[in-house]
């Protein structure tokens, strides 16, 4: 999930230098949103990880 996030941050960097504002937006938009979807599954599985010990 982290990769996808990294993947539409590259498109957004992308579209946003060829003047795309709107394509750019929404494309760190998704990126931002992956991200943060990624760090609460990281924080789950850590609490969980160290619970189980």
């Amino acid at each position: 999930m982290l990769h996808y996030a990294v993947v539409f941050f590259v498109i957004a960097l992308i579209a946003a230098v060829f003047g795309f504002t709107g394509i750019a937006a929404g494309a760190a938009e998704i990126a931002k949103i992956l991200f943060f979807i990624f760090l609460v599954i990281f924080l789950v599985t850590l609490i969980f990880g160290v619970v189980r010990r």
